[in-house]
């Protein structure tokens, strides 16, 4: 009996010492000090653009703690592109990571997912606004937009995809949730409507010579102005030519 209460102390020493020396070794000289230890608690691949990394693990985790932006910091925080851009802009001052973008989930996942509730959130903490508080004094609930969510102003990364040319304003939630800019309940105006030009603004081949030796040719149109959508286009596709059928030129 004493035999095998030595072997399970044996045991029981080993494990702790075990316990004791794997995070102490990956601390002091990182992942790959231990062998097997990065295959063992691998959770799956990295993205395409991050598999240099791959046998890296404190390139991005810090031990102990998991990821931290500082991390991401150190590469990204020069990306000149992706800040000159309107929608990604706010990546200049947003310091908080992990909830858009996830890895190991293999090397062809893009390791974005655009949550604006975390978006929201962060700008409340970096406001100094608590979250209850910002709550209270949003606007009733829109059907298919998030409370927190309506504290964002959408036209502060989306105003360069503004089809309505600012005429609708900047309420952009009154019409359209987060997940698509596509609206279910739009009903265009009648076919029959000439008021085109009210919304829809011409390619910029209908402004040159494009437009009468080409466009107008097609649609069997001799006269008409850049404004008279309706003589030559069908209302359920600009590329849908009376007359003429599906045609894509531009």
């Amino acid at each position: 009996m004493k035999g095998l209460e030595v072997l399970y102390g044996l045991i029981t020493l080993g494990a702790l010492a075990i316990g004791i020396a794997v995070p102490y070794l990956t601390h002091e000289r990182g992942s790959a000090a231990v062998p097997g230890w990065q295959s063992m608690v691998n959770p799956g691949d990295l993205s395409a653009k991050h598999q240099f990394l791959a046998t890296t693990c404190e390139a991005c985790h810090t031990p102990h703690t998991g990821i931290t932006a500082d991390k991401c910091i150190v590469c990204h925080a020069n990306d000149q592109a992706l800040l000159a851009k309107q929608p990604t802009a706010f990546h200049a001052t947003i310091s908080a990571c992990r909830g858009c973008h996830v890895e190991h989930m293999g090397i062809a996942h893009r390791p974005i997912t655009m949550d604006h509730v975390v978006l929201a959130r962060i700008g409340a903490q970096k406001a100094g606004v608590d979250a209850q508080i910002q709550l209270s004094a949003l606007p009733v609930a829109h059907p298919r937009i998030q409370a927190e969510e309506m504290a964002l102003d959408c036209a502060a990364c989306h105003a360069h995809q503004d089809p309505h040319r600012t005429l609708f304003g900047r309420e952009c939630a009154a019409c359209h949730a987060t997940s698509a800019w596509h609206i279910h309940e739009f009903r265009h105006p009648s076919s029959l409507s000439r008021d085109c030009a009210q919304c829809h603004q011409a390619p910029p081949s209908h402004y040159m010579e494009h437009f009468h030796m080409v466009s107008m040719v097609v649609a069997g149109i001799e006269h008409a102005h850049v404004s008279q959508c309706f003589l030559c286009h069908r209302t359920n596709a600009w590329n849908d030519i009376k007359g003429a059928g599906w045609y894509k030129h531009h």
